[in-house]
């Protein structure tokens, strides 16, 4: 049995004649903090795709704490413990942003038409107790003043934080952050560099991210993971990666010298 919390054995994926991702493999042990890097178009998101079932490989196997998501549908694998967050943002806008959180904190609780028609004591007890979860997470990402407002009115820095919030509200084992620096300035970049450790030590998670930032991806990751063209062309620490001439031509077009 493998010692590692996320397990992918050669995964790959074609649409058509493009073959979008070729035997990807990825062993995340349990507080890993691991990158997935690439040019555009090199499969990144795709990937996560797979890992969160949007898409079913056609080859290879995923597991999660030993037991095997490849094939399930998406709802099941973010009940199992694996969450994200996407790169173009997906917030409900027209709802509080105590209330996008709350959603993410019910997919571990289960209430029955009964109960939620009549608003039974249970129902009223489980409503409490998500309330002031998502409370806590907001707590966390300095949201609790705007719990109330709707979630168009955040920044975009801040809508952002508060994507990572209702994932997190799905008490995930490990979080898949895909582009979490997109569209933010330096400041925010250094305020999310030093959240991702935050969340990863408090919430005792695994944490793979997709990110086009290669000072942060250098600065917080253990260890990086480069795609191109679908396939995995390094493996290592950020050092090694970063003087990788596989690596250098993918993003420079060019070989070193």
């Amino acid at each position: 049995m493998s010692d590692a919390l996320l397990e992918v054995k050669n995964v790959s994926i074609a649409f058509g004649g493009l073959k979008a991702v070729q035997s990807f493999s990825l062993l995340l042990p349990p507080g890993g903090l691991y990158g997935l890097i690439g040019p555009n178009g090199a499969g990144k998101t795709t990937a996560f795709n797979l890992l969160t079932g949007v898409y079913r490989p056609q080859t290879g196997e995923i597991r999660l704490a030993g037991k095997r998501m490849d094939g399930r549908k998406p709802y099941r694998i973010a009940k199992s413990g694996l969450a994200r967050t996407f790169q173009n943002i997906r917030l409900f806008n027209e709802l509080s942003v105590l209330d996008n959180v709350k959603l993410g904190c019910q997919a571990k609780h289960h209430h029955g038409v009964f109960s939620t028609m009549f608003r039974s004591g249970r129902w009223v007890k489980s409503e409490r107790q998500i309330t002031a979860q998502a409370m806590q997470l907001l707590d966390v990402f300095d949201l609790r003043s705007r719990a109330l407002e709707p979630a168009r009115n955040l920044s975009y820095g801040d809508q952002r934080r508060l994507e990572i919030a209702r994932a997190l509200g799905t008490q995930p084992k490990v979080l898949l952050l895909d582009e979490p620096a997109a569209g933010m300035n330096p400041h925010e970049k250094i305020e999310l560099m030093e959240l991702i450790h935050l969340i990863r030590d408090r919430f005792r998670l695994a944490i793979l991210l997709i990110e086009h930032d290669m000072k942060l991806v250098m600065s917080i990751c253990q260890q990086v993971t480069v795609l191109d063209h679908g396939e995995i062309i390094a493996c290592g620490s950020p050092g090694e990666v970063k003087s990788n001439p596989k690596v250098i031509e993918a993003y420079l077009g060019e070989a070193s010298a």
